[in-house]
This record gives C-alpha cells, structure tokens and sequence, in this order.
C-alpha cells in the first residue's frame, strides 16, 4: 500500500515538473491514466489539496498548480529511492544467478590472496599510501552516514592494499578476481540484508597495517573475509532456506 501511495505521488510530482507551466487535475489524470494508473480527476484533485498543504505544490489562480522548492526536494528523493530500488532488483537477480557457491569460492580465493597482500603491504606501505587509506576509510564513514552506497570505496580500500603490497603476480590474481564488476555492490547488498557491517572489519586492517605489523594485518583480512564468507551464508539461509545455490 505504501510502496503504492509513493508510486502515485511521485508520477503526480513528475507530470507538474514535467509541464511548462501550471497543469490542473484533469490534466495530470490523463498522463496518469498513460503511465496505468486509473485515478478518478476527484481524487487527483484532493491529492493535489493534500500536497498544498505540505507544501509541495503551490496553486496559481486558476491555472493549476506548481511545484514549489520543497516539492522539487520530495521528488528528487522519490527519484532517488526509485534508482535505488531498480538497481537492489537488478543485483538481486544478479545473485540469483551467480549462486551462493560462486559466492563463497570467490571470497574463498580473496582470502588467501588478500590475506598475503595485507602481510605484504604492511611491511611496504609507504607514509603517503598510509595516508590514502586513512581518507578511504573517513570517506567511507561518511558515505555510511549519509547512506551512500560504499561498493567503490570497498574496492578502492582493496586496491590500495594491493598497491602497496609491491607484488604484481599477487595484484593480476585479484585483478582477475575483481572482473566479476557486480561483487562488491552484491557483497554490500547482502551485508544490507543481514545487518552486517565492513566498517569495523576495514578500521582494523588499516590499523595493523598503518603499525607496519604483517601477522596482524594478516589476521585482520582473515577475519574481513570470513566474516563476508558467514553474511553470505546467513543471507542464503534467511532469504533461500538452503533450498537454491
């Protein structure tokens, strides 16, 4: 009902922004009617009443109404939960078909790989690359807050470790592991699902890696890893009941 209701105002806010100039309620019942929406011009009409009163339209005489500054905002926020839902529907899919197995022996691989890079780079980090990492992980603290996706700050996080890991051969496999472009945005979809969190997990390896201690910053990306490795699993038994994957 709710997701229904959003839907409705959001078609109504787009056909007044979308017109020249003040658009009254027969129009907008037409362009609702084009988008499968059979809405009487009565209803549109107390709508449209109900949107002057939170301040979303402005009536011009008898012309019609307006989008004022505050319905400008309401529908750049509906748009913006419109894209956020399309692209949570496409990685679903996309989860659906990579399965649960694919998954688990893609970050099976990142374990034994990124667990050697972070060993690597804490004996070779440089204070500049240190510093990088310090701003990804403030960033990405940020983005978290303001809940903006972090899938290319994950990314960005790994490629500096392995930048700073000075080992080519290393970097190419995780470079050959990262081509699957969908698996940070999947990985961070699923952690939404299950509650999970990697903001901890990359503090910690920031911190092993910035004292220039490799068994520690080992140990951390293990433990990154495995805790990906067990928000998969929960989300298959959550979402799937171990019946798919």
């Amino acid at each position: 009902m709710r997701h229904e209701k959003l839907r409705l105002l959001f078609f109504i806010l787009k056909t007044i922004d979308n017109s020249e100039g003040p658009v009254g309620s027969g129009f907008i019942r037409n362009s609702l009617q084009m988008q499968g929406l059979d809405i009487s011009e009565a209803t549109v009409g107390r709508i449209l009443r109900q949107l002057d009163l939170k301040g979303y339209t402005e009536k011009i005489g008898f012309k019609g109404r307006k989008l004022t500054a505050a319905g400008q905002e309401k529908l750049a926020e509906l748009e913006r939960e419109n894209k956020i839902n399309h692209y949570g529907k496409e990685l679903l899919n996309v989860i659906k078909v990579t399965g649960k197995q694919e998954l688990l022996d893609a970050l099976i691989a990142r374990k034994a790989i990124e667990s050697q890079l972070a060993k690597l780079a804490a004996m070779y980090i440089t204070d500049e690359e240190i510093r990088e990492m310090e701003k990804i992980i403030e960033r990405q603290q940020a983005h978290v807050k303001d809940g903006i996706s972090i899938a290319d700050d994950d990314l960005e996080f790994h490629k500096i470790i392995s930048k700073a890991a000075r080992n080519r051969i290393l970097d190419a496999a995780m470079d050959l592991i990262r081509q699957h472009g969908q698996l940070s945005p999947m990985l961070e979809y699923i952690r939404k699902k299950v509650r999970s969190t990697v903001l901890l997990d990359h503090k910690n390896i920031y911190e092993a890696i910035a004292s220039r201690n490799p068994e520690l910053a080992e140990q951390a990306m293990i433990n990154h890893i495995e805790n990906l490795e067990r928000d998969v699993k929960k989300y298959w038994e959550i979402f799937y009941n171990n019946n798919s994957g």
